[in-house]
């Protein structure tokens, strides 16, 4: 993996950062997670780690996966990058802060993915439809296998269809939208992420891991 000015870059666009030093046996499925609006509110385009506040109710749903020894993978698009509104040490702090937001309430990310090819961005940065960006499933391929996944069985939740057809080109079978509906993307049983009772069907389903 190339490093730049000491980030984890395996391309000047694409962040994959193992955290912590858990392991994993071979083919166990994932939990995927998008990052703002999913784990932390949305606030456009974040720059400002002292504007990160958790979503209800995401915190237990990583810990359920941490205790049950399943992998949690953060994947995220950073087109705030490609645009020029902010670097990747500003991505830096902001992810970190999320991080410890989530560690005080013992729930913990084991890698983070960060794509940040755009077509609206300028130089090495400005490719449309990367490979790596949602909805396309480079991040969850290349997650799969730097940590030997199982992606078939693994799980992904996230607020937009992007998020959802990611999984489903990743050959996932399971998702949860964050206030969406139910449906079905071509193998994809997507169920809504609103309330107490489908926050405890995707607990019900990490344990069922």
């Amino acid at each position: 993996m190339a490093e730049s000015d000491g980030f984890p870059l395996a391309g000047p666009g694409l962040w994959v950062e193992r955290v912590g030093d858990r392991t994993f046996p071979a083919s166990r499925p994932a939990l995927f997670l998008d990052r703002d609006g999913t784990i932390n509110v949305d606030t456009g385009y974040p720059d400002d780690p002292a504007t990160m506040v958790l979503r209800d109710d995401i915190a237990p749903v990583i810990e359920a996966a941490n205790g049950h020894g399943i992998p949690v993978v953060v994947v995220t698009n950073q087109s705030g990058i490609a645009r020029g509104y902010f670097g990747w040490d500003a991505f830096a702090r902001v992810n970190g802060r999320v991080l410890d937001l989530l560690a005080d309430q013992n729930a913990f990310a084991d890698m983070v993915l960060a794509c940040a090819y755009h077509d609206a961005g300028s130089g090495p940065l400005a490719i449309a439809d990367h490979p790596m960006r949602k909805p396309n499933p480079g991040m969850l391929l290349e997650a799969g296998r730097r940590l030997g996944i199982d992606l078939r069985r693994s799980l992904i939740v996230g607020d937009k269809p992007a998020d959802m057809e990611a999984g489903r080109r990743a050959g996932l079978r399971r998702g949860w939208l964050v206030d969406g509906e139910v449906s079905t993307m071509d193998g994809l049983s997507v169920s809504p992420l609103r309330d107490a009772a489908d926050f405890e069907g995707l607990l019900a389903a990490i344990r069922s891991l």
